[in-house]
């Protein structure tokens, strides 16, 4: 796998033999947005198509490529930094529609929110899944084979230009609200001994 410092839809560029997995949360709205016109491919619907895992993608959409093209597609994705990542999910869900909702973050510190991520079973709230998971290897060896840091979006925009051969522009979409999202200590040293995967692969991107 090449990672690289730097979307919310599935898209296939098929001349360019990519494509482009939706991490939740990874600032994939604008991107896809941008795109869109340029894709051989858009899965926008179902949720549980268009926000594929790697291993949803290598059981529904690799197959097809595979049996009737003879061809094997690169994939590409995004990771965010861990604490950023669920400092977006917890402040997306600060949203005033969700108040009163079991996914309301509303009224809870961020401290709080990521002690609830940490359980064994998480509440509503924290049910957020979890980017190594989206991003594992499978047996057979589908991989994410191009995995670019959310915050290293120039690197990010310079490859696809590359690959698919074409110029585009982002502006920001789907933002959400603004909150505190400071995590004591403590709680960081928890995360990162209850989910040691999710910093070691982004650790990889940034090495």
């Amino acid at each position: 796998m090449k990672y690289y410092r730097g979307f919310n839809v599935m898209m296939v560029f098929f001349h360019a033999r990519l494509v482009l997995l939706s991490v939740p949360k990874t600032g994939t709205t604008a991107l896809m947005t941008a795109l869109r016109p340029y894709a051989d491919m858009v899965i926008s619907d179902p949720p549980e198509l268009k926000h594929s895992p790697v291993y949803r993608y290598n059981r529904w959409v690799r197959p097809m490529f595979d049996k009737v093209c003879g061809t094997e597609l690169e994939v590409v994705a995004t990771m965010r930094e861990p604490v950023d990542w669920l400092g977006s999910w917890y402040r997306f869900r600060r949203r005033p529609h969700l108040d009163g909702q079991p996914t309301s973050t509303q009224g809870m510190s961020f401290d709080a929110f990521v002690d609830d991520y940490c359980r064994g079973k998480r509440p509503p709230h924290a049910n957020v899944g979890s980017q190594a998971k989206f991003l594992e290897a499978q047996p057979n060896g589908c991989h994410v084979s191009h995995l670019f840091a959310y915050e290293n979006q120039k690197a990010l925009h310079a490859f696809l230009q590359d690959r698919i051969g074409v110029s585009y522009q982002t502006k920001p979409e789907n933002v959400s609200p603004q909150a505190d999202v400071t995590l004591h200590e403590d709680m960081l040293e928890k995360l990162k001994r209850k989910h040691p995967e999710e910093f070691a692969l982004y650790a990889r991107i940034r090495a």
